[in-house]
């Protein structure tokens, strides 16, 4: 077909009918086939095959996507997509694959479908199934979104060929999700189906590259807590390397581990400290990558008071003794309310460090498994006990390196412990000591016990059994709400979207590869969930609310209440369906303290708490906001809770530019999308502490500073993040500094 007349040139490229499909949807002179036509005169070489002139008309789209004409990122989206059919098309034809069904026999076949899905539903279940697809809804994903998902999630052959369409890849991810469903199974399917294709619910990045594949993990992230025992620190690392192996993020707590200098069966000043263990974190998740695409990815907490802290804190950091490194892991502080109080108050003040393992030696108590008050009575009690070796260290002096060590490494990470535990819904089972690689998980957690060794003999062979008790491994269950695609102000479609999308994480649960056994145990008492958001600062631009306004915090205040209302009612419902989960008697659901704690006191909230007591919770956990950076792309809106890094700006990857469009980027817009570097971080605080009210575990936040900030100014901003009740922040972002994106965590 003759597409293309430039300057007396005819060009013949086999597109179908697809350019008139974007004239007709992109109106507006400056997205001219013309301009198109001209751009691609500039790509186009004497000898090229067609499939490489279809690539040189994409690229020569993406290169016209400026801030001043963003959409030319989804022409060029059109344009991949029709290319990647196309490709697929051939692929299937070749095969003889005729049917979805076909396709999902064949890929069955060659070990790229997990058997599963054959096995639990009929070939006229799948027909019926293949009715549900949209393929227009192709066209709302724009390049940078396609590219990636084409790259990384869509199903390839063993050669590398793509076989499998975007709509079927969100159609198997709906099929496997729906499985566990006893009623109505075919509609949930639909269900699923619509509320991913629509792009208006992204799944976290383990569950939509592995869902309907052989080695089904679907879980982001897990958090260990590392016993003080050489048996139980050396099972910590084995079961991170475990996780890692399958693609999963960890968080290590090493909290309970005894400090340099410590005495080992009564022989004093003979212990190594926890540096040395975590090099060892560190060679792991260097040695153990992620199915062979990345290194694994750990992030370690250690307590505010450990007697190791100062070396802790350096250990990303490129000056001193390089044996007391470990670069590749993510160092993360667990702060009582006492540290910043303290600071608030004067930062000359000792602080005093301790061993844990002393302290349990001594006093015959583990100062971490306390907080809030009984903590700091115990603190206090260790700091007058003169049996106790410990370090004095001013608070100013812990500030300064936790403040060098941010703004040189992005780290460390920040757990506000009491804040957590005092709002931990389940606090009648446990105790939360730390959060996972991107800091959003706060669940019970209990490290693993070693209960004895038994020689037996079996059938002739002498066999070695060894007993554990499985502590609280936790698991990370994520996806997000767009909050840029949804209509945020009608709560009966929240209340469906919402419910939808707990039901397709509970069946998570029951649906997941389990890397360790532990973690399947744990998850399957609990049956926690992580619901997040992204486009949140697309979802405030959209209706021109300002994000260093009074407006912001009024607005989010509302949605995510409204949010957390639809998640609990929805939990409720389910626990009448398929049961509670193990320990809901004499939690905080339960006994309505959730609902006194947070103010929840309308004849709404207290008529849902009456519902709960009677009918019960599914899931122990619910929310928790991750950082959505993969799955932001592709949903084509803002990542997370943050503010746009820019409005526009193009991103080199492999050799490849990719543009970066604010979402919806109009002249309506444009002054709304300020950049992160040039927010008064101040509102980023305040907002976080809006929206953690109504989020029973944490947040992925992040600050953004430039060379201009004081260390007094970075401090503040960490005190009022406290004073707000966040409950945790993840990276300090300077201008200068590269840091990297949790894959494990980007749902």
């Amino acid at each position: 077909m003759q597409i293309i007349k430039r300057n007396g040139v005819l060009e013949q490229l086999p597109l179908g009918t697809v350019l008139e499909e974007i004239e007709k949807a992109f109106p507006e002179k400056e997205y001219s086939m013309d301009i198109l036509a001209e751009k691609f005169q500039g790509f186009d070489k004497p000898g090229m095959q067609p499939g490489e002139r279809l690539s040189a008309l994409i690229k020569a789209a993406v290169e016209l996507t400026t801030q001043d004409a963003p959409k030319w990122e989804y022409i060029a989206g059109r344009l991949l997509c029709f290319k990647l059919n196309k490709d697929i098309a051939a692929e299937t034809n070749s095969l003889g694959v005729n049917s979805f069904y076909d396709k999902l026999r064949y890929l069955t076949d060659e070990g790229l479908y997990g058997d599963y899905i054959l096995a639990a539903y009929s070939k006229e279940e799948i027909n019926e199934a293949q009715t549900f697809m949209k393929p227009e809804r192709d066209t709302l994903l724009n390049y940078s979104g396609l590219d990636l998902l084409s790259k990384r999630y869509l199903l390839r052959t063993h050669d590398q060929h793509p076989i499998e369409m975007v709509q079927e890849m969100f159609l198997g991810i709906a099929l496997h999700l729906a499985m566990p469903e006893k009623r109505d199974r075919m509609g949930w399917v639909r269900r699923f189906y619509d509320m991913l294709s629509r792009l208006e619910v992204t799944m976290a990045t383990p569950t939509m590259a592995n869902a309907r594949k052989p080695y089904h993990q679907l879980s982001s992230c897990f958090i260990d807590t590392v016993p003080d025992s050489l048996e139980g620190i050396y099972r910590s690392i084995d079961n991170f390397a475990q996780v890692s192996k399958f693609g999963g993020g960890m968080g290590l707590y090493f909290g309970k581990v005894r400090a340099t200098g410590s005495s080992i069966r009564g022989f004093k000043g003979v212990a190594g400290g926890v540096i040395r263990w975590l090099k060892l974190v560190n060679d792991t998740a260097v040695a153990v990558d992620q199915l062979g695409v990345r290194q694994g990815a750990v992030a370690v907490y250690l307590d505010a008071w450990h007697k190791d802290l100062p070396e802790f804190l350096q250990i990303r950091t490129n000056n001193g003794d390089d044996r007391m490194k470990a670069h590749d892991i993510f160092p993360a502080v667990c702060y009582p309310d006492l540290f910043w109080r303290m600071a608030k108050e004067d930062l000359n003040q000792p602080w005093h460090l301790f061993c844990p393992h002393e302290i349990m030696t001594v006093k015959g108590y583990c100062l971490e498994d306390y907080y809030g008050e009984e903590w700091e009575k115990l603190y206090l009690d260790c700091v007058a006990d003169a049996r106790l070796s410990r370090r004095v260290i001013s608070i100013k002096d812990i500030v300064r390196l936790v403040l060098k060590s941010a703004v040189e490494t992005g780290t460390p990470f920040t757990f506000n412990r009491d804040t957590v535990n005092a709002a931990n819904p389940n606090a009648h089972k446990g105790m939360i000591y730390c959060s996972n690689l991107c800091t959003e998980i706060a669940q019970n957690m209990s490290p693993i016990e070693s209960a004895g060794t038994e020689i037996k003999t079996e059938d002739g062979d002498v066999v070695v059994v060894k007993t554990v008790l499985p502590g609280d491994f936790v698991v990370c269950n994520l996806a997000s709400l767009s909050l840029g695609h949804l209509p945020l102000e009608d709560e009966q479609k929240m209340n469906d979207i919402v419910a939808t999308v707990v039901r397709a994480l509970d069946n998570v649960i029951d649906l997941n590869f389990y890397p360790v056994p532990y973690a399947q145990i744990t998850n399957h008492r609990y049956r926690s969930i992580g619901l997040g958001v992204s486009g949140y600062h697309h979802a405030l631009a959209k209706r021109r609310i300002s994000w260093e306004s009074e407006d912001h915090l009024k607005f989010m205040d509302e949605v995510f209440e409204r949010i957390n209302f639809a998640a609990i009612k929805a939990s409720c419902e389910l626990a009448v369906e398929k049961g509670r989960y193990d320990y809901f008697e004499g939690s905080d659901w339960h006994t309505g303290e959730y609902f006194r704690k947070r103010g929840y006191d309308s004849q709404k909230w207290q008529s849902l708490a009456a519902d709960m007591a009677r009918k019960g919770m599914r899931n122990a956990y619910l929310l928790a906001i991750a950082p959505t950076s993969s799955t932001g792309i592709i949903a084509g809106t803002t990542a997370g809770v943050d503010p746009v890094m820019k409005r526009f700006f193009l991103e080199e990857k492999k050799g490849a530019m990719l543009p970066r469009v604010a979402p919806e980027l109009s002249d309506k817009t444009y002054w709304l999308y300020k950049g992160a570097y040039l927010m008064d971080q101040s509102w980023s605080m305040r907002a976080a502490g809006v929206r953690q009210r109504h989020i029973d575990q944490a947040q992925s936040v992040n600050l953004y500073i430039t060379n201009d900030f004081t260390m007094r100014q970075v401090l503040n901003l960490y005190l009022l993040a406290w004073e707000r009740g966040v409950k945790t922040i993840y990276y300090v972002r300077s201008k200068s500094l590269e840091v990297e994106e949790c894959e494990s965590c980007a749902s």
